[in-house]
């Protein structure tokens, strides 16, 4: 017997915003198979209220309810039965973040949750990571988000350790260098002890600047990119102007001013680990809320 399910999850990041609306297709005595069925994204950049002027501005709390507004409309058409939104980084240090949450909820009926960075590692290993994940292998996985990124240890199939910092595209766009500085020295050291004892790691990315990288390289699906394949392409990026990333290489603007610091995240955490490829499954925080939904965990 076949059974379909429709769910939504919306995920409030700190440089975007995302619906995703996926069918969960259940056979009898099978493993339920996952298909994304629409995907939509709108940059509001929370992020550059909340980690300048400490609070999320009227103009974006009013684009954020026309976003909800949307997004209800289109799982009303999908025939979304149950949906999830969480709200990560811009929501978790905005000062007036509760109130906001408050606000869309009263005009729009939409609840928000505001989620800690630990949360939110959890609900993204809740993905098909396990589909990567070989036995005696050991992984880094890299979640490089606008306010903050999350990394979990995989090794023989477990979660090892996780830990999220305060290390997004958007905050270190904004931050002053000598605070960068501090915050990469803080992962090295936590990359480093956590992985010295492991002779063979690789990196799994996500994140829609990883997802582009991908896209950019050709690389067939299922197939990492190196090191070096990274490393050269950060240097192309870095000698574009933003107006050339943009017009030349057809960047979304939201895009091209955070694919240079996300890729130096990934470049980082591959030289500290020791890791010489990785994957990008194309797999993140919706994804996890998808299947969270499904098993009752959220």
């Amino acid at each position: 017997m076949l059974e379909i399910k429709k769910y939504g999850a919306i995920d409030i990041g700190s440089n975007a915003i995302r619906l995703l609306v996926s069918n969960v297709i259940v056979y009898k005595d099978k493993e339920p198979q996952f298909k994304k069925s629409s995907l939509v994204r709108v940059p509001i950049r929370l992020g550059a209220d909340a980690f300048v002027g400490g609070t999320i501005s009227q103009e974006n709390i009013d684009r954020m309810i026309k976003a909800m507004e949307s997004f209800k409309l289109l799982m009303d058409v999908h025939g979304v039965e149950r949906y999830k939104a969480c709200a990560t980084s811009a929501m978790r240090d905005a000062k007036n973040g509760k109130e906001v949450v408050a606000e869309i909820h009263k005009k729009t009926g939409i609840k928000i949750d505001i989620i800690g960075g630990k949360e939110e590692a959890e609900i993204i290993s809740a993905t098909d990571l396990n589909q990567l994940i070989e036995g005696d292998n050991a992984y880094l996985y890299v979640d490089v988000g606008g306010g903050s990124t999350e990394f979990t240890l995989f090794s023989e199939g477990k979660v090892i350790t996780s830990k999220s910092f305060k290390m997004g595209t958007v905050r270190l766009l904004n931050n002053k260098k000598s605070v960068n500085k501090e915050i990469f020295n803080n992962v090295e050291k936590w990359i480093k002890k956590n992985t010295k004892d492991i002779k063979k790691i690789s990196l799994i990315g996500s994140g829609g600047n990883i997802n582009k990288l991908f896209k950019m390289s050709g690389r067939t699906e299922g197939k990492p990119i190196s090191y070096i394949y990274l490393n050269a392409q950060y240097q192309f990026l870095k000698e574009m102007s933003y107006n050339e990333r943009v017009s030349e290489l057809s960047l979304n603007p939201d895009r091209a001013d955070v694919i240079i610091p996300a890729t130096k995240i990934y470049l980082s955490a591959m030289k500290w680990s020791g890791a010489r490829k990785i994957y990008v499954p194309k797999i993140g925080l919706s994804d996890g809320i998808i299947k969270s939904l499904y098993y009752n965990k959220l």
